[in-house]
């Protein structure tokens, strides 16, 4: 037909469904996704930088000699650290983690580090999912980190219900970065469904912060959740944007354009309401914090607010074209940011 009329009709609808995309893309930000969403509270934001630190704190080889510890230091007590878990450890199955006795705070803390670009076995279970193919508590969840969510469970339940029992006034934190998100979220709701393992745990004592979170769990669980899941986010972040499936996104390092090219048209030609509908769709978990600190078509940073909402219709379902969605990933940046709010 386009050598027939002398127009290339399939090269032109292509090129205007391009145009269309980055169109919408460009006039998206980050803002928009929480515009409608209140502000949070000074109270209800305060662990999160320091379970950052915490997060920060599996990087490093030996506590008593940190290598790498941000401004002020993690805030750890070395001799309250009660475990610390290399690959060599958890052989693959889940990312390293520690388990933290925080009794300043009276809490006890189990925190995983994040993606490791140069560990196959953190690409294998972040791989190891497929839309639909795991069920949940009457929903959907990402396969390989459940798996892995199980792992840290049967690994650290003996120490867990000991410290628990010892404890009782203590909350149980699970927390994460990126990777490590997705494994602290799923663990959470594990041991909910577990409870009788931790000596009959009061569902009251168990929270989870997933920082930078991965999209692990379908909408409705995302929201049953919300009392106990908190998901941060700095400003442009992708991953909890990525609703793309993650193998596909893998597999596209070596042809991006052509993924693009498919996401384009798969948003061009498929009403949102249409892909917000399917049921297998992953999403950030629980209550989110949205900390939004540029405004477009302005220069630097202004001082941050924190938004936060428990959304039903949808969760940063846009990638921001933004110079910042690959830094606003970082923990250090998070970090900081959450540290610097109510200064």
């Amino acid at each position: 037909m386009s050598i027939v009329c002398g127009i290339p009709l399939l090269e032109c609808v292509y090129c205007l469904a391009c145009a269309r995309w980055a169109w919408k893309r460009c006039l998206h930000t980050a803002g928009h996704d929480s515009e409608t969403w209140g502000l949070s509270t000074a109270e209800e934001f305060e662990p999160v930088p320091r379970l950052c630190r915490y997060i920060l704190a599996v990087y490093e080889e030996d506590l008593h000699h940190p290598l790498w510890e941000p401004a002020g230091g993690y805030e750890i007590n070395p001799d309250w650290l009660i475990l610390k878990k290399t690959y060599e450890d958890t052989q693959g199955c889940a990312p390293p983690y520690i388990l933290y006795l925080d009794h300043k705070h009276a809490d006890i803390v189990l925190a995983i580090r994040g993606l490791n670009l140069a560990r196959e076995s953190d690409y294998a279970v972040l791989l190891d999912n497929k839309l639909g193919q795991r069920k949940f508590d009457g929903g959907y969840v990402h396969n390989g980190l459940l798996k892995a969510a199980g792992w840290v469970l049967d690994a650290e339940c003996d120490v867990l219900r000991e410290l628990v029992e010892k404890y009782p006034n203590y909350t149980l934190t699970f927390t994460g970065h990126s990777l490590g998100s997705g494994v602290a979220a799923l663990l959470t709701m594990v041991v909910v469904h577990n409870r009788d393992k931790l000596a009959n745990i009061d569902r009251k004592r168990i929270r989870c912060y997933a920082i930078a979170p991965a999209r692990c769990m379908s909408l409705n669980l995302a929201v049953r959740y919300a009392d106990l899941i908190n998901s941060v986010v700095l400003q442009d972040d992708f991953l909890p944007r990525t609703a793309t499936p993650l193998e596909d996104i893998f597999k596209s390092l070596f042809c991006l354009p052509c993924l693009l090219c498919l996401r384009c048209m798969k948003d061009t030609c498929i009403p949102e309401e249409k892909m917000f509908r399917d049921p297998r769709r992953l999403y950030a978990p629980g209550r989110l914090y949205h900390i939004v600190e540029r405004k477009p078509f302005r220069m630097g940073r202004f001082p941050p607010v924190v938004r936060t909402a428990v959304p039903v219709d949808g969760r940063f379902e846009h990638i921001v074209l933004s110079c910042n969605a690959t830094s606003d990933h970082a923990i250090i940046w998070i970090e900081r940011e959450a540290e610097g709010l109510w200064i």
